[in-house]
């Protein structure tokens, strides 16, 4: 599997290239989560977001469908004694509906052939009144897929979709998502953070 060859050096090569936005996108994930908060996590990968909001909340169950990336998550999250780590499936979460306060899903929806599947089990589990939060790296403009993007392709990586803010923002609109917060961390290649309070 191609997230598990190169976990490895995934956090080298983002921090080596953009190293402002992906640690700032986690410290930005964080704000919204409180110390009381159940959180979980989807496409953990390294771990990256996973230790900011280990730091603030009560409970977070991390996951990621690859074996590669939940290693080096929980290697790197080794010091927080709240996280446990799972291999799970997005678009097929197994557990109760309302289970979670909090539900994050990091630069994983442009990866995913149904990422209305994915939504719509992001938003079952989660309680009413709680957050899905849902961070993706976006293109500075339409037409400008960055070197980044080309790079990962090029190893194996299978991009579903790119987005813009414009693209990023109407997605979720086609989606049925009209009441959503957006927050931008920028950088070299920007993160666009949604967030939708389940009603």
């Amino acid at each position: 599997m191609f997230w598990d060859k190169i976990s490895p050096l995934y956090d080298l090569f983002e921090n080596v290239y953009n190293y402002k936005v992906y640690s700032g996108t986690g410290k930005r994930v964080a704000e919204f989560i409180d110390e009381n908060d159940e959180v979980l996590e989807c496409a953990c990968g390294t771990g990256a977001i996973s230790q900011y909001i280990a730091e603030k909340c009560k409970s977070l169950v991390a996951t990621d469908f690859s074996e590669g990336m939940l290693k080096q998550a929980a290697r790197k999250c080794s010091l927080y004694r709240n996280i446990s780590f799972k291999k799970a499936d997005i678009t097929n979460i197994k557990c109760k509906d309302g289970r979670f306060d909090k539900v994050v899903a990091g630069n994983v929806i442009h990866l995913l052939p149904d990422p209305g599947k994915a939504l719509a089990e992001l938003e079952r589990v989660v309680k009413p009144g709680g957050k899905i939060i849902i961070p993706t790296y976006i293109n500075k403009s339409k037409n400008s897929a960055g070197i980044a993007v080309k790079f990962v392709e090029i190893l194996g990586a299978e991009f579903k979709q790119q987005f813009d803010f414009n693209s990023y923002k109407a997605f979720f609109e086609d989606m049925g998502y009209s009441d959503v917060e957006y927050h931008i961390v920028d950088g070299r290649m920007p993160c666009a953070i949604a967030v939708i309070t389940k009603k």
